[in-house]
């Protein structure tokens, strides 16, 4: 049985739409089936260093097998190639990065893990996600919210 899983893909730094490309071609070697993904739209920098440069963000969806990427080695995975395209394992939250890739949601799945939370803990206050993900899946309801992706975004969320 499949699970879909979210992913949130954001860059500013370098090529952005190229790195966009590469995260979107990453993602469909880890899915079993053709991954769905968002239009990409350029927005501004949300609580990151002044003068950080805009980014451009998507969402794409992939359908996995639990058994053979479970989310803690969905995250390695994800960590491993934000690494090999520039990113630094050491970071500051929120400093520029050529690739981030956060796992959105996992299925129905509720993780709270120091380094894990599932679903993303932001992911219902900001619009550069909700936006994306309102093209995917506007009907979804993340576990533990009671609204759809969709009344989420329509309540005007803060960004």
């Amino acid at each position: 049985m499949l699970t879909p899983v979210g992913v949130a893909l954001g860059s500013n730094l370098g090529n952005r739409a190229a790195e966009l490309d590469a995260g979107f071609a990453f993602l469909q070697s880890l899915s079993a089936q053709p991954i769905r993904r968002s239009s990409i739209l350029e927005t501004e920098p949300v609580d990151c260093p002044p003068g950080s440069a805009p980014f451009l963000n998507a969402v794409a969806e992939l359908q996995v097998k639990r058994t053979e990427l479970p989310p803690r080695d969905l995250l390695a995975r994800l960590q491993v190639f934000e690494q090999a395209r520039g990113r630094s394992r050491e970071h500051a939250r929120n400093a520029p990065r050529p690739l981030d890739l956060d796992i959105l949601y996992y299925g129905d799945q509720i993780l709270c893990e120091h380094d894990l939370v599932i679903p993303h803990p932001r992911v219902a206050t900001r619009r550069f996600v909700l936006q994306p993900l309102a093209e995917l899946r506007p009907d979804l309801v993340l576990p533990g919210q009671t609204r759809t992706v969709r009344e989420l975004l329509a309540a005007g969320m803060e960004r």
